[in-house]
């Protein structure tokens, strides 16, 4: 999107949000609409009128407003509801993201006990065999790709770990999670995203199945005997919980190990300190959240009852979408927010979100990025881009902030 066809812009659609040449220019544009339009009108097809939100301040007080909802059922009357765009729509959005409490709180309680801080730290040593067995692959070619050889095996394989799942099935949910990602209500796109999506169902049924006959110590084990119990879990609710674990446990740490890489290539100053002073590596990853933040922008929430911000209307059933990106560089809170400075102190980012929905493996995805560059830095110390950085390419994907490769040498 150039300039001239951003002036001209008076309500942005989805497929423009999802747009590879929207993700090139997004930080110059978000720029602009946090000095001059801090709500900004969305076209979301049958989501219908949506605005974008892209300052810090408006995104911390909207992630906690109770007006905002993330099920649209607490929104819409039974007439009013929106027909599935899926069939199998049902069975994989009955999950915590999309849900406010008293469920959201059920939900998460479930969960949570997994992602402690204790349990965290027990899977430090697995992470590290990961990381190691995975440089091993690659180290002799003195090349790779580190999305595919590395940033996307890592996370997926530690959390097929934790939940259980066989060694041979976790290549399949890259395709299943993009098409879950995959933010679009184009024709075509419905139609194969669908056909996707209609696949992991069945694998999510065969799996548990499986799981019932032979229980073990793993995740969904646990969440299988939590549905048994009764009023717990339902079945959607199951496969919801599993779709979400799968798809959130790995995407989010693979664009966190992509993009930090991707900045610290960008930014030799900054490459070579952390290399001098590897103390400075949790700095240096909250710095690489809030700079090229994984998330760029947040699920929708459904506007549950009208309110007014920016002297504009918020009216019922309206859609709020906020750019995580654009809060991270909003300069009235970071100084100097397009620098990239390992050594920024008072990072109050919200990569992770904030509120009731902040991210519940948060924990996870640092200490596998803390051990995942660490390691590719003491193992790999003369790593560098293979390539021009202007042709590295942006996915054109709502949701995230991902790159589709990133080649380096060593």
């Amino acid at each position: 999107m150039s300039s001239k066809e951003k002036k001209s812009v008076t309500i942005l659609t989805e497929s423009q949000l999802s747009s590879r040449a929207f993700k090139d220019e997004a930080y110059e544009f978000y720029k602009e609409l946090r000095k001059s339009q801090p709500l900004y009108p969305l076209s979301l097809g049958s989501l219908g009128k949506g605005w974008l939100i892209s300052r810090y301040d408006d995104a911390i007080h909207l992630l906690k407003n109770e007006k905002l909802k993330k099920n649209y059922e607490n929104v819409f009357t039974a007439k009013e509801k929106r027909p599935a765009l899926l069939k199998n729509e049902e069975s994989l959005t009955k999950h915590m993201l999309n849900s406010d409490p008293p469920d959201h709180n059920r939900l998460r309680t479930l969960v949570q006990k997994a992602f402690t801080h204790r349990m965290i730290l027990q899977l430090e040593d697995k992470i590290q065999h990961i990381a190691d067995s995975l440089l091993d692959k690659v180290q002799p070619n003195k090349f790779m790709n580190l999305v595919d050889d590395y940033a996307f095996p890592l996370p997926i394989i530690v959390i097929s770990e934790m939940l259980g799942i066989p060694l041979e099935d976790r290549q399949k949910f890259r395709v299943w999670s993009q098409a879950i990602i995959d933010f679009s209500d184009a024709p075509e796109r419905l139609q194969e995203n669908d056909h996707l999506l209609g696949e992991f169902v069945e694998y999510l049924e065969s799996l548990v199945r499986k799981k019932r006959r032979e229980p073990a110590g793993d995740l969904i084990s646990a969440l299988i005997q939590a549905e048994s119990e009764g009023t717990q879990l339902s079945t959607e609710e199951l496969y919801s919980m599993i779709m979400l674990l799968i798809v959130a446990g790995h995407e989010t740490t693979v664009n966190l190990i992509t993009n930090m890489t991707y900045a610290l290539m960008c930014h030799g100053d900054q490459f070579e300190k952390l290399r001098q002073q590897p103390d400075l590596m949790n700095s240096a990853i909250e710095e690489a959240l809030r700079f090229h933040s994984p998330v760029e922008l947040t699920t929708i929430r459904w506007t549950a009852e009208p309110f007014i911000l920016h002297g504009q209307e918020i009216k019922r059933k309206d859609v709020i979408i906020i750019s995580l990106a654009s809060a991270n560089r909003d300069e009235k809170i970071f100084p100097n927010a397009d620098i990239f400075d390992i050594e920024r102190k008072n990072n109050r980012h919200i990569a992770f979100g904030h509120g009731n929905h902040f991210c519940l493996g948060a924990q996870l995805a640092r200490l596998e990025a803390k051990i995942a560059i660490s390691t590719l830095l003491r193992r790999c110390p003369n790593i560098q881009l293979k390539g021009e950085k202007e042709q590295m390419k942006w996915k054109g994907n709502f949701l995230m902030r991902a790159l589709e490769e990133l080649p380096l040498s060593f």
